[in-house]
């Protein structure tokens, strides 16, 4: 589940008033590495190449953690000390907007409403270490799939075991935002992790890209939770058709809020055969994001009058979101809304954003969206109750955006008190949102540590599943 949070906006480099000076292109040109400063902590790290002949320029960028590789830069714009460009026909218009001096470009990111710090050098930054990463040969195929909801065309790959089979499968259905089929995330990549192991194990896994995303059309914020079940049961219809998948032994995985989306698909259609939910919800929308903000808030070291302050503007953006319909006063009242949370901003953020108001339309857009406005509606607890089919729930005990102690014990109280027989609920200690093993829990820890799905979580998935609907011939996954 994303964090909901009022995304900082930190400060815009102070540009020098003295007179520009004159930069050579040879000073612009050429590799250069660095990152964007994300917020609580966090960096994106990025690889720009940049290129001038005949007073012309020509670039690209590449985002290794998010599997961006030559990007088009356009337009690039160089005046004195000042270099500007932009990542082209990205949504959002993703700008870099910054001044090169002492050896480095220094200055101020945004996309869409967000504005962020990033810095570029000629010293190559440290890679990533995600040692977990499969790398070929594989001892399964991987097929390149596309299949359709509707109008919306979903891609992704289909790993499939060796042999003939017939093979159990999994749908894998991502959190929030938008997602590749990966559900790449500060580097990590913990769905092809997953279907990596599950394919070697005997589990055929079909994972997308999020509608909006990759090879996939539509939109996410445009979309709803409602929507992204439809695109999971369409999913499970593609895998039905397949030669060499059991079409009773189909099933979903999903995490965070796939962990929602699993739960309504399967009560609306007898294909899912048993659901896997990682970080699953089992309370309203609302109590799991006060609750949610409180803890990270804390952990990332807030007043507890700023975490008070954010609380009350979560329940008046959430109060206004269920009631007002008509959207030119639901805007305007959401702008009232967010301005009380702005002492819970810091002045730097405010200033980058633009002043007040612009702070608060930024965060009111933030919200504004079909996604959020049906989310913040929505009770996982009725969809809970119609799922009969075999049911694994894993929450980590150190998991901050989906707390383990609201949410599993509800799950599996709901589950059996509805009558459904196969249902295992466990607590997964020390292990965060993403399921690695960590110190806090906090969302700053993600992308620094190297273990991307903990063997532990990888082994108890595969085994239920193996126990369950094992292909003839294949035992249980170790």
């Amino acid at each position: 589940m994303r964090a909901i949070r009022w995304i900082p906006i930190l400060l815009l480099l102070t540009l020098t008033l003295e007179p520009a000076r004159a930069a050579e292109p040879a000073a612009v040109g050429g590799h250069w590495e660095g990152e964007i400063n994300l917020p609580q902590n966090q960096v994106l790290q990025v690889k720009v190449d940049l290129e001038e002949a005949s007073g012309a320029w020509k670039g690209t960028i590449d985002i290794p953690a998010q599997g961006a590789k030559g990007l088009p830069l356009e337009p690039i714009a160089v005046q004195g000390p000042k270099v500007r460009f932009v990542i082209a026909g990205v949504p959002g218009a993703p700008t870099f907007d910054g001044v090169l001096e002492n050896g480095e470009i220094r200055g101020t990111f945004t996309q869409g409403g967000a504005s962020l710090t990033f810095r570029l050098g000629r010293q190559a930054v440290e890679p990533i270490r995600r040692p977990q990463e499969p790398k070929p040969p594989f001892p399964y195929t991987a097929e390149e799939v596309t299949y359709k909801n509707g109008d919306v065309k979903l891609a992704g790959t289909l790993t499939i075991p060796p042999g003939d089979g017939p093979f159990p499968a999994v749908v894998l259905i991502t959190g929030s935002g938008p997602q590749d089929r990966d559900e790449t995330v500060m580097g990590h990549k913990p769905f092809l992790i997953l279907s990596d192991y599950l394919s070697r194990h005997g589990v055929a896994v079909l994972r997308a890209d999020d509608r909006g995303v990759g090879g996939s059309t539509g939109s996410t914020s445009g979309s709803t939770t409602a929507d992204f079940a439809q695109d999971a049961l369409a999913g499970v219809r593609f895998l039905k058709t397949h030669a060499k998948i059991d079409p009773a032994k189909i099933g979903l995985i999903g995490h965070s809020e796939g962990g929602v989306i699993a739960p309504l698909a399967a009560s609306q259609s007898p294909d899912v055969a048993f659901i896997v939910l990682l970080a699953g919800t089992g309370v309203p929308a609302p109590e799991l994001l006060l609750r949610q903000a409180e803890l990270i808030s804390r952990a990332e070291g807030a007043t507890e009058e700023a975490i008070r302050q954010e609380a009350e503007s979560l329940k008046r953006v959430s109060a206004i979101l269920r009631s007002e319909k008509d959207p030119a006063a639901r805007t305007a009242k959401l702008r009232e809304a967010v301005k009380s949370s702005i002492a819970a901003a810091s002045e730097q953020e405010v200033k980058g954003a633009g002043g007040p108001d612009a702070w608060a339309d930024q965060q009111a857009k933030r919200v504004d969206t079909p996604w959020f406005v049906f989310f913040i509606d929505y009770d996982p607890r009725p969809a809970l109750r119609k799922v009969k089919v075999p049911v694994l729930a894993l929450n980590g005990e150190l998991d901050l955006q989906v707390p383990v102690d609201m949410n599993l014990p509800e799950i599996e109280r709901i589950l059996k008190e509805s009558g459904n027989r196969d249902v295992t609920a466990k607590r997964m200690p020390g292990l965060n949102h993403l399921f690695q093993h960590a110190k806090t829990g906090s969302p700053s820890e993600y992308t620094k540590i190297e273990e991307t799905m903990s063997p532990e979580v990888l082994s108890l998935i595969g085994g239920w599943i193996s126990e369950r609907f094992a292909a003839p011939g294949k035992g249980t996954a170790r």
